[in-house]
């Protein structure tokens, strides 16, 4: 597929708001989720790569699914450590947004859910060790108050405009973040000594989502009491107060679609 000019995309982004402003929900909590996307049309029966690709942008008025629970902490969720399926490999499709990466998902989501638990965390598929992505969203850890979430050298994980400015907020604030291999025993190790502090995943949709208890095999752990912890809130009030425009965007990531 080719890739799309950046400007191109923000026109694009821009002349279909401007046009449906009138759908922009208004209420706290609730937003326009805009998708772009690109997908092959040519009229061909056969397997070869297209050559013909139509590029859309469209939009949905979303309601307060993720929104702040009771009291001042983020609701949070219950994740399976899936050591079974893989979500992708080495030389894959890890680190594209495409429909192939959630349809490998599909079988490993439903069994987590039909054992009570909201969603998975990856393993890499070559050695089922290190951590990789919750759901489709990228996971982070806490660990001895270090932020860490699993590196993008490999092409198995999804490089998150969510995930980026995480860490970009992290490292302005002076927060240690890094950016490297995390195996599983680590983070269930941390878990039991104390020192995982927190653990939640980055999204466009939920923008941050807490964890608050996970398993893996026997193994079922609690983190941070079943409760959001500091650098989770943090993060969260800090990426919605701007995209709202509470809080001061002092880096440039705000576009304004001015009428026309």
């Amino acid at each position: 597929m080719p890739t799309i000019d950046a400007d191109l995309m923000l026109d694009a982004i821009k002349a279909v708001v401007d046009i449906d402003r009138d759908w922009i929900p208004e209420k706290p909590g609730t937003s326009l989720y805009i998708r772009p996307f690109i997908f092959a049309d040519e009229p061909f029966l056969g397997v070869h790569p297209a050559n013909h690709f139509i590029f859309m942008v469209i939009l949905s008025p979303v309601g307060a699914y993720y929104s702040v629970g009771g009291g001042d902490s983020l609701p949070t969720t219950k994740i399976y450590v899936e050591d079974k399926y893989a979500r992708t490999a080495v030389g894959g499709t890890g680190a594209a947004k495409i429909g192939a990466n959630y349809i490998i998902s599909m079988k490993a989501q439903v069994e987590a859910a039909e054992k009570g638990y909201d969603q998975v965390l990856w393993l890499d598929s070559a050695e089922k060790k290190y951590v990789q992505e919750i759901g489709t969203s990228n996971a982070f850890f806490v660990i001895n108050n270090e932020v860490i979430t699993a590196p993008l050298d490999d092409g198995t994980i999804l490089p998150g405009i969510t995930r980026d400015s995480c860490l970009t907020l992290l490292r302005k604030w002076g927060v240690p973040c890094s950016e490297r291999l995390l195996t599983i025993d680590e983070v269930f190790t941390a878990a039991e000594n104390g020192t995982l502090n927190e653990a939640f995943a980055s999204g466009t949709a939920a923008v941050i989502s807490p964890v608050g208890e996970m398993i893996w095999k026997d193994k079922k752990v609690a983190v941070n009491n079943n409760q959001a912890g500091p650098v989770a809130k943090r993060l969260y009030e800090e990426l919605v107060g701007i995209q709202r425009g509470i809080k001061p965007d002092t880096m440039g990531w705000v576009v304004e679609v001015e009428a026309q």
